[in-house]
């Protein structure tokens, strides 16, 4: 199948603080659009500390590594790992033995740009922090994709995150809300998507709820998209969707049949 867009579009997804679900959003939703029939690649920046491999289910099937693309041991369709599942899903890995100083924004630049005549996204997989590897991340991007969790600290490294992509001059930024537990938001346990949103003042994107499915589903390799009976799959589909241009409602998450479907997600395995 062709490209379907004319031109790709370079989004990095990043989130500042560590452990609050980036890799596995980009995981889902690349293998969502894929999955629609558009032409993905996904970019694991996170030299050094690689894992979206581990969470695609692709890491035997890594040879080579973006490294070695960019310092000429091997070619970029070389590099590339093709994702049987999703035919139109690939994978540029990171390397695992090097670290994030050994790669230039100009170098991921330019990786992009041999990419993207043959894609219609380009997702670049940011690692945690802000010192070499976001500026690498954040380089080529046009979109930035910020997730966070309702905990304070996750929130208070989103909204640094989004201060400095504002400074790189990014006109594009939207919100995913990761994890929330409305049983938690409606006790005042947990910080509301509402609060969230007055707090960063950014599009939102999409929020997917706390399932435990998830992690199931990351251990064994498997996007968690492939299970029709999570609600986190739904949500991500979604985000997936409103990327496209879709116009895709929000879960409602006050929504008392939401409530009884998160609570057999949660406590039954369904």
């Amino acid at each position: 199948m062709g490209k379907k867009k004319e031109e790709a579009q370079v989004i990095v997804v990043t989130s500042g603080k560590g452990g609050v679900g980036k890799t596995t959003t980009v995981a889902n939703v690349a293998s969502s659009l894929a999955r629609m029939g558009y032409k993905i690649v996904v970019m694991d920046l996170d030299i050094g500390l690689k894992k979206l491999d581990l969470i695609l289910g692709l890491e035997n099937r890594v040879i080579y590594d973006i490294v070695q693309v960019i310092e000429g041991e091997c070619t970029l369709k070389q590099a590339l790992v093709k994702d049987k599942r999703f035919p139109e899903l690939y994978m540029l890995p990171a390397a695992q033995t090097r670290n994030k100083d050994d790669v230039t924004p100009e170098q991921v630049k330019s990786v992009c740009a041999q990419l993207k005549p043959d894609f219609d996204y380009i997702i670049i997989d940011c690692p945690a922090g802000i010192e070499q590897g976001f500026r690498n991340a954040i380089a080529a991007a046009d979109q930035a994709i910020v997730i966070t969790n309702p905990e304070v600290s996750a929130v208070r490294d989103a909204d640094r995150i989004i201060g400095m992509l504002e400074s790189a001059d990014f006109k594009d930024i939207k919100l995913v809300v990761n994890r929330i537990r409305p049983d938690m938001v409606k006790k005042g346990d947990m910080l509301s998507v509402e609060d969230l949103m007055e707090h960063l003042c950014i599009e939102l994107l999409g929020v997917v709820p706390e399932d435990k499915s998830v992690v199931v589903s990351t251990n064994k390799g498997e996007p968690i998209i492939l299970n029709e009976h999570s609600l986190a799959s739904t949500a991500f589909n979604n985000i997936s969707r409103r990327l496209t241009g879709e116009n895709v409602e929000m879960l409602s998450l006050n929504d008392e049949s939401f409530w009884q479907k998160l609570r057999r997600s949660l406590f039954s395995g369904r």
